[in-house]
């Protein structure tokens, strides 16, 4: 396991990105069908226009990185999704699963796979299935969020979405002691994760003005790493193992599935820092209603929306009347 820390500053060089796209996207399976005729997971479809959520993840990130450290998480039963749509990458950008084991394992062979590359690494996380009102703001927001861990590398950064009701699919962070006190993107400690909370409990964090969870995360590699071998050491420690001896098949076969937010980043509220994004209008396209509030936000009427491949047609029908 990596576990050196440099002092780190703002050289781009050191950047790397991994985008998570190995998800089965099984709530959207209805929608996907229809958009794509098949049953491909959310992150390979266009469901706002000629792009995937996956393309237009590669291209709201392409500015802050550069191109050849930008690594995609992948899952090998959906390569023929994805084939086409990564065919201008290079083969060593691909981190290939056998199988779709869950956050924690995807992130997990990335670091490794990444640290032994460059052991000073700043890495980012970036799911694919996330909708941004202003994805300048969101560019501007990581950016600001990258520099500052040269000020906080013992840390991990999630970014935090302003929450705008009491959601109880979206993970809360429960915010602490104020770091940098910007008015635009304060930097807090964290108390404490919250995983789907009740009504009730959503309630009360909305009103004490916690976050929603984006899931974009960030630190240094090492820090990761670390972090990773406190929370769940023994996955981490079989799979470096595993990697090191070309073993991967087997550890996938004997791993089950295995969650970043639950195992990891609840268990060590202590070491994370979460920075304020209320600008970028994040979205999590997690259910067909997601997709719906999207769609009556922006205005957009997709062909798909208007016309379907089954004859059934409107918005209301995609989120069950809701």
């Amino acid at each position: 396991m990596v576990t050196h820390v440099m002092s780190w500053n703002a050289d781009k060089n050191h950047r790397w990105a991994v985008v998570l796209a190995g998800g089965d996207g099984l709530r959207l399976r209805e929608v996907t069908r229809r958009i794509a005729g098949d049953s491909r997971p959310k992150q390979f479809c266009p469901f706002f226009g000629g792009k995937t959520l996956l393309t237009e993840t590669r291209e709201r990130i392409a500015p802050l990185f550069h191109e050849e450290q930008t690594i995609f998480s992948l899952t090998r039963a959906h390569e023929r999704f994805y084939w086409e749509q990564l065919a201008g990458s290079d083969a060593r950008q691909q981190v290939i699963q056998p199988l779709n084991r869950g956050t924690a394992v995807a992130m997990a062979l990335c670091l490794e796979i990444i640290a032994r590359q460059d052991e000073d690494a700043l890495i980012a996380f970036f799911p694919s299935d996330h909708h941004f009102v202003d994805c300048s703001a969101f560019r501007e927001t990581v950016d600001y969020a990258l520099r500052l861990m040269g000020e906080y590398p013992q840390s991990v950064l999630v970014l935090g979405a302003e929450a705008q009701y009491p959601e109880v699919e979206y993970g809360w962070i429960q915010p602490g002691r104020t770091l940098v006190d910007s008015p635009v993107h304060p930097l807090e400690r964290v108390t404490r994760f919250w995983e789907k909370p009740s009504l009730q409990r959503a309630e009360v964090l909305h009103r004490h003005g916690c976050m929603w969870n984006t899931f974009v995360t960030m630190g240094l590699a090492g820090v990761f790493l670390e972090l990773f071998g406190t929370t769940i050491p023994q996955l981490t420690r079989t799979l470096g193992a595993c990697l090191t001896d070309g073993r991967l098949e087997r550890f996938y076969d004997e791993t089950s599935t295995v969650d970043f937010s639950r195992a990891v980043l609840s268990r060590v509220p202590e070491r994370l820092v979460v920075l304020r994004d209320a600008k970028s209008g994040w979205m999590d396209l997690g259910s067909p209603r997601r997709i719906t509030e999207v769609l009556n936000l922006s205005g957009m009427q997709p062909p798909w929306l208007v016309s379907g491949r089954n004859g059934v047609s409107g918005v209301h029908h995609l989120a069950g009347g809701h």
